[in-house]
């Protein structure tokens, strides 16, 4: 456990307003997501400077651009996807367009995990108690949260606009896109705040709220790919799209999210006034008083810890799969006769059928997303740990090898869960639009099962950091964004191919419609069998904290 040591004269606690600690603990923090949060910024910063260069180098005339935007607009799919295209006359709008709501999606995501990470987390663990008894003011704790999660979407928009500007971008445009990301990181880090005073645990404050997160993304794509465009006014997603970065900004829209911000904090201020330490406005509901015969073992506690995390991802998977899979049949429009399109395309997703190409260009992102999941609950581990509720759980007949095996198969389990539901989904759709359901849905499923080993490679990791650097796990999501960077910016900036073979996911074949050679599959699963059994020996032989 880290001790936070506090030297305020504890008169000074509840003559600031209960803020007394604020600074010192915000310093804490920042200090403990000196990993986290700037694989978040870098993440999506890079995101930011490949999708320009590539649409910079892709369309280089007015003419293409508008060609293109031309057939976003009139894609129901893809206007559900990205929203439409609002200035079709420039890099700086389509760049605007391609990453602006799944951008703000993502900042949205960062705000509310590291909220409450230092909320409703750390009082979980029991950390906050014991701060709480130092001259910490009551309202401190939420305080320094938010300051965090502020501190860390600021950073992020001012480098999002920054890469834009130094690519020749307007600057208005660019900082208005800087903002509108901002603006959800705001909503979503009062919503968070909000969930952290109702929920008893964070996996509940999480899910609450990235539920509105994922209400709100689905409002905007109803309002985007149908009549009724008035509905993404009442989204934060929505908000974002409705600043109009690059395409004649309406700046008042910003009011709109500060507003949403300060409401929602008021409101968690005033449900922190209202609740004990450690306790929910929402009742837990009791369980009862023995375990079913079912959950006597570390696999199935294992699934009753993470089933509702599980759930959540392969719902927004199964979403995903289905919108691709709808865009996919369209795909060769799109292009609209670019070949600099095409080749960017086939770079990352093969040499085959351009639908094809883009399929496996999405069944990566989607292996991608995957070893999130896998790295978010290898992490659990650490959480257990720290949290010190492995204790009790070794003192039974489990031995620690055992414990965490079953975290892992579960890990692996929960993988194979996800891109079943990808395959199915993409299947499902893409063989109804192409008239070819018996012949797509078992390519799609194929396709998306295929990416498995590179995700493994990306758990066994974690759980080598777990084992051998516990106190480094979260170094983890690093190396997936080291991954990410490789595999999906590589290509389009030309890195050369030993740099690129670094990363799993480069060595995956690139299904459907290339061909599938079982070594690469095999030598993966190998590799991570192999990081994976590192892992166990290290944990086995290690102290627990």
């Amino acid at each position: 456990m880290t001790a936070t040591t506090l030297h305020a004269p504890a008169w000074a606690a509840g003559r600031d307003g209960g803020l007394t600690g604020t600074g010192m603990l915000l310093k804490s923090w920042l200090r403990r997501d000196r990993v986290m949060m700037p694989a978040w910024i870098y993440g999506l910063t890079a995101l930011v400077s490949s999708t320009v260069y590539s649409l910079k180098h892709e369309y280089d005339t007015p003419s293409a651009l508008a060609g293109f935007a031309r057939g976003i607009n009139d894609n129901p799919s893809t206007r559900a996807l990205y929203g439409p295209v609002l200035n079709d006359g420039s890099v700086a709008g389509l760049s605007a367009w391609r990453v602006g709501a799944t951008g703000a999606a993502f900042t949205a995501v960062m705000c509310v995990l590291l909220v409450v990470r230092h909320t409703r987390a750390e009082e979980e663990a029991g950390r906050l108690e014991l701060v709480g008894a130092a001259a910490v003011g009551r309202r401190a704790p939420l305080t320094a949260a938010l300051l965090t999660a502020v501190t860390a979407a600021g950073t992020l928009a001012a480098a999002a606009a920054l890469v834009m500007i130094l690519f020749g971008l307007p600057v208005a445009g660019s900082v208005a896109f800087g903002l509108s990301w901002f603006g959800a990181g705001l909503v979503f880090s009062g919503v968070a705040a909000l969930t952290a005073q109702l929920a008893e645990t964070s996996r509940l404050a999480n899910g609450l709220a990235l539920a509105v997160l994922g209400a709100a993304y689905l409002l905007r794509a109803v309002a985007d790919a149908g009549s009724a465009h008035w509905l993404s006014w009442l989204s934060p997603i929505g908000w974002a799209q409705r600043l109009r970065p690059c395409a004649d900004e309406q700046w008042a829209v910003l009011l709109l999210p500060l507003a949403a911000f300060v409401l929602l904090v008021a409101a968690a201020y005033l449900l922190t006034e209202r609740r004990d330490l450690g306790a929910g406005i929402l009742a837990p509901s009791l369980g009862p008083a023995h375990a079913p015969q079912s959950l006597r073992g570390p696999f199935t506690l294992w699934w009753r810890l993470q089933r509702g995390t599980l759930l959540g991802w392969a719902a927004g998977f199964l979403v995903y799969g289905l919108a691709i899979g709808g865009v996919a049949d369209g795909v060769g429009d799109l292009v609209n006769g670019s070949d600099a399109v095409l080749n960017d395309i086939r770079k990352m997703g093969g040499q085959q059928d351009v639908a094809d190409a883009f399929l496996a260009t999405a069944m990566g992102l989607m292996a991608l997303f995957t070893a999130a999941y896998a790295v978010q609950s290898v992490l659990r581990l650490r959480a257990e740990e720290s949290g010190g509720r492995l204790e009790p759980v070794l003192a039974t007949a489990v031995g620690r090898t055992r414990w965490a095996v079953a975290a892992l198969a579960g890990t692996v389990a929960g993988t194979v869960v996800m891109l079943t539901a990808t395959g199915l989904a993409v299947g499902l759709v893409h063989g109804a639009r192409s008239g070819d359901l018996a012949g797509q849905l078992p390519r799609q499923l194929g396709a998306a099962l295929a990416q498995l080993p590179s995700v493994w490679v990306v758990a066994a990791a974690a759980m080598l950091l777990f084992g051998a650097l516990p106190r480094a796990t979260s170094a983890a999501w690093g190396v997936l964004a080291v991954f990410l960077l490789l595999g999906q910016v590589g290509p389009l900036l030309g890195l050369p191919q030993a740099v690129m073979d670094l990363s799993p996911f480069t060595h995956t074949p690139k299904l459907p419609g290339a061909g599938a050679d079982p070594l690469p599959l095999l030598a993966l699963t190998a590799v991570a069998a192999v990081l994976a059994a590192a892992g166990l020996a290290a944990f086995r032989r290690r102290d627990v904290a």
